[in-house]
């Protein structure tokens, strides 16, 4: 009778466990978190990254902020970004606020840069305390200072975790009873 042996059944699930694990590392790209906090600022309000970095704003407080580029201070070439967008430019995105933009508190926003030069942004109710920053992007952006390290986001860690964690119970019970398993039938 032709199938599928205990050994080969084995190493086709240790070979997809395998798998998916690369890919679960493949996923991962550079990425820089920058927190929007009560005390009306960004941290942190200066940072270097690479091109095809992928900036994650997150409002680690309770107040709404936003995050709206200067239209004047982006590469001229680079594409205007702001929370609650697209918008055509600085102008609009002021306008639609606080009906589109508004990031509350533990929501986040993100944009990815591909342009590299420096981009000044700013949160448009808190302008006038000073909540503005600056991300320069370049060619080896994130070394030297540590402040853009490639990090994956604690819920992909989570999934990744309970995803091998429940690979390797099935493996496990599959080997339980292959090896100490009942009647297969095989009369």
């Amino acid at each position: 009778m032709g199938g599928t042996t205990r050994r080969g059944f084995l190493r086709a699930m240790t070979g997809g466990a395998a798998a998916s694990a690369a890919a679960g590392e493949a996923v991962a790209q550079e990425q820089q978190t920058i927190d929007m906090t009560d005390a009306l600022v960004y941290e942190p309000a200066e940072a270097t990254v690479a091109p095809g970095t992928t900036v994650v704003w997150e409002n680690v407080g309770t107040v709404g902020h936003s995050v709206t580029a200067y239209e004047d201070e982006i590469p001229e070439e680079a594409e205007f970004f702001a929370s609650g967008g697209p918008f055509d430019g600085e102008d609009a995105a002021r306008q639609a606020y606080p009906d589109q933009g508004d990031i509350g508190g533990g929501e986040t926003y993100e944009y990815t840069f591909e342009t590299e030069g420096e981009f000044g942004y700013f949160c448009i109710p808190h302008e006038s305390a000073g909540m503005v920053g600056t991300i320069t992007v370049g060619a080896g952006g994130g070394e030297g200072d540590g402040a853009a390290v490639p990090s994956i986001p604690n819920s992909a860690k989570t999934i990744g975790v309970a995803t091998v964690s429940a690979m390797a119970s099935v493996l496990l019970l599959v080997y339980f009873f292959l090896k100490y398993g009942g009647d297969y039938g095989l009369d």
